[in-house]
């Protein structure tokens, strides 16, 4: 047949079914056309007939009759021209398999309730040649800032959001603390359960654990503090930290009775993804840091704090 051509599967399209293959491919194919193309064998996979249903392999020959108008036609007309341009101000890293973005305080991982502008909506924008979009595998709160890990296909996906669900990557955090710990470094064993919207420590919780270190301090006043959360419980750090006397700076939600105002500090939420370590799924040394932003730094040069690791 005039036209014919022959395809391999991508790494990264490994085990989708042929008819999802289509869909990313060939979207304008009907399903409808593609049973028929594939009733009269004019599409084979590995020379084989194949159904619908039939599961890809990476490295398999699909053989595909002219299908020129059903091609896919690759566009990034659904970001702006604005949001492509900050959005891609945020990377700080990126190879084939990832992209590491510094996000910033205020942006939304995804979208909700009043929520337009978010990084899922502009993740189009991070293709960088590659015909699908990065995928989110995490998440960090909203008012959280720095590191924010994307999978650039499909199979580093799946590995990521395996490694982040059985807490394979180690993240580090930097809080600046009203108040110091009693104890310059441990563990927080604090379990925490949700209620009416707020996450509280409570016996009756899910586990946490929370290691932390004080990096320096102001007296008793504020502290600058390093935490790995060995646990991934929503808004971890921000209640096991409250939890023994040091609320994080900015944080309306968890920061005790009172809630001291100054002048002198941004009223951001100062609490940053400051660094991942990703050896264990690259089987090598892999670790990206990311900058603090500017009002945090301000905020420990006006306290005179002192960021070493």
């Amino acid at each position: 047949m005039s036209g014919v051509t022959n395809v391999f599967i991508k790494p990264e399209d490994d085990d989708m079914r042929l008819n999802r293959w289509f869909l990313k491919y060939y979207p304008g194919l009907s399903l409808g056309r593609l049973q028929k193309l594939l009733r009269t064998k004019q599409i084979k996979v590995d020379g084989a007939r194949a159904e619908a249903n039939t599961r890809l392999r990476a490295g398999q020959e699909i053989r595909l009759p002219p299908l020129d108008n059903e091609k896919k036609d690759v566009v990034h007309d659904s970001v702006s021209a604005t949001d492509a341009k900050y959005i891609s101000d945020m990377v700080i890293y990126k190879d084939d398999n990832i992209i590491v973005l510094n996000k910033p305080s205020g942006l939304a991982v995804q979208g909700g309730t009043n929520t337009s502008r978010h990084v899922d909506g502009m993740l189009d924008a991070l293709r960088f040649g590659l015909e699908e979009k990065p995928r989110l595998v995490h998440r960090i709160d909203k008012d959280t800032s720095g590191i924010l890990v994307l999978a650039r296909h499909r199979k580093i996906a799946d590995i990521l959001t395996k490694a982040f669900r059985e807490h394979t990557i180690h993240k580090t955090y930097l809080a600046l603390t009203k108040g110091v710990p009693a104890q310059t470094e441990g563990e927080i064993k604090a379990p925490l359960e949700k209620i009416e919207g707020r996450v509280q420590a409570l016996a009756s919780g899910k586990p946490a654990v929370t290691v932390y270190k004080v990096i320096d301090n102001v007296g008793n006043r504020f502290a600058l503090i390093a935490a790995n959360p060995l646990t991934g419980r929503t808004h971890q750090i921000r209640v096991h930290l409250e939890y023994v006397g040091a609320p994080i700076w900015g944080d309306d939600k968890y920061f005790g009775e009172t809630r001291e105002k100054s002048i002198l500090l941004a009223k951001k939420l100062h609490l940053h993804a400051y660094k991942i370590d990703l050896s264990s799924v690259y089987g090598k040394k892999m670790v990206v840091k990311a900058d603090l932003p500017d009002y945090f730094k301000d905020s420990l040069n006006t306290l005179g704090l002192d960021f070493r690791e």
